[in-house]
């Protein structure tokens, strides 16, 4: 082998062309590699994704899912991300938070770079728990509940706009027109004591009076049902929302209106689009708040290229707030993924999202070093008499 007083011997001997070719033919010991984060290979990078299908029977779960399967086939289609295709690997949470936060347990233990995109309030809030506990990145959760977002929480980045912000949205409309009276049908747990905290505190910023909470359980029945619509046909709010549970409180409100309560029944984003053709024309004139613009209209750069895609996977799709939703997460995705960089990992990709500004197509997410916000967008929707959403 070579060494460095050899060189210097036959350096006497040989011309500096000739030093150089010697000095390069040093035998250097081979450098270790740095070891890649799980999920992370010269051609791919493994996403873990639980997510509220329910089989298929969950409406919005599986319109979201759907539409971060398109974004996402197209960004592999082209190149992928940084020379890497995206995979994800989805699994269904039932909407169980005991289900959702063994999914997310079982995704990081196999190897998955990120956890990703769950719905429902309940489980997303269980996966937090798990990327909190294994300080893993948690992206896009499309969800409202404060605990997404306070107290701060390092290692969640959500991208749809919070419940809190649909709540003064709708109650802010409801002002405008009069209404002075409030009542909120939530879950009777601790999401839903939150969920009933904000609204308490934006009804007193609005010089409203929440007049009535109305709480549910999973197992409510049609019986407990016809209870809650006695209550609020007695205290008679005149607005009265949801904080999700699409199935239940359609049911709710049906039988509402059926009893001939006065309350103007309105809603949060959550299963708008299935609510709305349960009750069929009843529907007509709800309001619903929509965390994303209208799937339909053509206003915003998001939308067009969320039709254009659609329509280019299947020429007979039909769009909808989930699939835009899935949609416009998955972009949000990519678009932290890149600016991360080739030499990705967790650190990397943490690093790119705080203190960055994604503009999606006319949606603004936002994240800090001390708040992650994601969007503020809500914009309000109503059903007019053909069963469509207007904005």
């Amino acid at each position: 082998m070579l060494t460095v007083d050899r060189i210097l011997h036959l350096a006497r001997a040989c011309a500096a062309p000739c030093v150089a070719g010697l000095l390069a033919s040093i035998a250097v010991p081979p450098q270790p590699a740095r070891a890649a984060d799980p999920g992370v290979t010269d051609t791919e990078v493994v996403i873990g994704q639980s997510i509220t299908l329910q089989a298929g029977k969950n409406a919005y779960g599986v319109a979201a899912h759907q539409g971060m399967k398109l974004y996402i086939d197209q960004v592999n289609a082209a190149g992928g991300v940084n020379g890497r295709r995206i995979v994800v690997k989805t699994v269904d949470d039932e909407n169980r938070n005991a289900t959702a936060e063994a999914n997310a347990r079982k995704l990081l233990d196999e190897g998955v770079f990120i956890l990703f995109g769950a719905i429902e309030g309940g489980p997303s809030t269980a996966v937090m728990k798990v990327a909190a506990e294994r300080k893993v990145p948690f992206f896009g959760p499309m969800a409202g509940p404060p605990a997404l977002r306070r107290p701060y929480q390092e290692w969640v980045f959500p991208v749809r706009a919070e419940h809190r912000d649909e709540f003064r949205a709708l109650m802010a409309w409801g002002k405008s027109l009069g209404l002075k009276t409030v009542g909120f049908f939530h879950v009777d747990g601790a999401n839903g004591k939150e969920h009933l905290q904000n609204v308490t505190l934006i009804a007193k910023e609005l010089d409203m009076q929440l007049v009535l909470s109305v709480p549910f359980k999973a197992d409510t029945s049609d019986t407990d049902l016809d209870t809650m619509v006695r209550k609020i046909r007695e205290a008679k709010p005149d607005m009265l929302f949801n904080h999700g549970s699409a199935g239940l409180y359609e049911k709710l409100v049906a039988k509402g209106m059926k009893a001939g309560a006065t309350t103007r029944f309105v809603a949060v984003n959550s299963g708008s689009s299935q609510i709305a053709r349960g009750l069929g024309p009843l529907a007509q004139g709800m309001v619903f708040a929509q965390v994303v613009p209208s799937p339909w209209e053509r206003k915003r750069e998001i939308t067009r290229e969320y039709q254009e895609a659609a329509r280019k996977a299947d020429p007979k799709a039909e769009f909808s707030y989930g699939g835009l939703e899935g949609f416009l997460t998955a972009k949000a995705l990519v678009m932290g993924l890149r600016a991360a960089g080739r030499d990705l990992s967790r650190a990397s990709f943490v690093k790119a999202l705080k203190g960055s500004t994604f503009d999606l197509g006319g949606v603004k997410t936002q994240y800090t070093s001390t708040e992650h916000v994601g969007s503020r967008f809500v914009d309000l929707s109503m059903v007019d008499r053909h069963g469509r959403f207007i904005h």
